[in-house]
């Protein structure tokens, strides 16, 4: 069925605001990557340097998702209909456009999101010496990704390169097999991207490699979670990962049934595009935005424990203060009379029980200092819970 207008159109917008809805989703998990290193490299959160080392990676993935939206805009029908972008250029242009998001998407920024992916789910089992802690794994893991992902992209720029030289001499080979681009039936100016067969059937052998490794080390993650939260994320990243990413590529073989102005072949391609957005969206949360976050969190605990142990610190450095001053009064041989005059000028402590959002009327503790002569504990007694084992013994009055 041919491909209206309006179906063009729909297709292209919707395309467009669900690659500016991951753009925003990107940097929104950069920008609390780099918070996080601020706060580790100010030693805030010193103790959690181990959770942020793969921050350059993390930053990585998100680019080589931000790279293959743009490839897939470039890739609309619906910038090269009359009055759009790329419709200023000519045929010939327009089929290098073409060639180049083959190359550029299906070629190096699909392998490199999975590969970096691969290195993100295995940093965990590392040694922690030569792992994520190491001041060089990132570096090491960035040239790892790029090594690996540099034969997948020669081949598919070699089979784009040879491609008219196959339909030339082997002319039982179907065009759909090396095809980028088909002229549109009402004007031979306008070049319509398609989905070369060789060149999805490569991209689907490296999935299904990579496929298969991340089932395997799917399986070693669980071994060594013991969080219920933890294995629900790994359980649905690798559900994910292995569902879509095969999806994909049978969709895109799919495609070569239909021309590129049918809207079997648009729904196909938008159907492909919106899996890889989906699992690149869901491995974004899980593996950049869910490990921040929990990061961020578990640091403002921390802040919050160690303010309320200064506060009791504190606390007990003046009940200790206090009571080695009575202590010293003793041994001077202060009077009753005296000693009961100073506890009377120096006041009482009191200790409050803070009870959010209660009257200042709540209930408290005092402590107060008397004289040894008045109110005196029996012999041999222990001292009151809470205070330093001293000569002179102290009494807890209640309120």
């Amino acid at each position: 069925m041919p491909l209206t207008r309006y179906s063009a159109e729909a297709f292209g917008v919707l395309t467009i605001c669900l690659v500016g809805l991951l753009v925003l989703l990107g940097l929104v998990c950069i920008g609390y990557t780099f918070y996080l290193r601020s706060c580790v490299l100010k030693q805030r959160f010193i103790l959690l340097s181990y959770f942020s080392g793969p921050w350059i990676i993390r930053i990585t993935f998100i680019l080589f998702t931000i790279w293959w939206g743009f490839g897939e805009i470039i890739r609309l029908n619906y910038l090269r209909r009359p009055g759009r972008v790329l419709n200023v250029l000519d045929f010939k242009w327009q089929e290098n456009v073409c060639k180049f998001y083959i190359v550029s998407n299906l070629g190096f920024a699909e392998p490199c999101l999975f590969l970096t992916l691969m290195f993100l789910l295995r940093a965990p089992l590392q040694n922690i010496d030569t792992g994520i802690l190491s001041r060089k794994w990132n570096g090491k893991t960035a040239s790892c990704v790029l090594l690996f992902a540099l034969p997948v992209f020669v081949l598919q720029l070699f089979l784009i390169l040879i491609g008219p030289e196959l339909r030339e001499n082997r002319k039982e080979l179907p065009p759909y097999f090396t095809r980028t681009a088909r002229s549109m039936q009402n004007s031979n100016d306008i070049a319509l991207c398609s989905y070369p067969l060789l060149n999805t059937i490569l991209l689907g052998l490296f999935t299904t490699v990579l496929t298969a490794y991340l089932i395997w080390l799917g399986r070693r993650i669980l071994k060594l979670v013991i969080n219920k939260g933890l294995q629900k994320r790994v359980y649905t990243l690798i559900f994910s990962v292995s569902s879509l990413l095969p999806l994909r590529v049978l969709l895109l073989g799919l495609s070569v049934l239909s021309r590129p102005e049918h809207f079997l072949f648009e729904a196909l391609a938008f159907s492909a595009f919106l899996v890889l957005l989906c699992c690149a969206g869901v491995c974004i949360v899980i593996l950049v935005y869910c490990p921040v976050a929990d990061c961020l969190a578990l640091g403002n605990l921390n802040d919050l424990e160690a303010r309320r142990r200064v506060i009791l610190d504190d606390q007990n450095d003046t009940a200790s203060l206090i009571a080695n001053q009575t202590h010293l009064d003793e041994s001077i041989g202060i009077s009753p009379e005296r000693n009961s005059d100073a506890s009377t000028k120096r006041g009482s402590i009191s200790f409050r029980t803070f009870i959010r959002d209660e009257p200042s009327s709540g209930p408290f503790v005092e402590l107060s200092l008397f004289s040894p002569s008045r109110d005196e504990n029996p012999p041999g007694s222990p001292p009151p819970v809470g205070w330093p084992m001293m000569s002179s013994p102290t009494h807890v009055h209640g309120p």
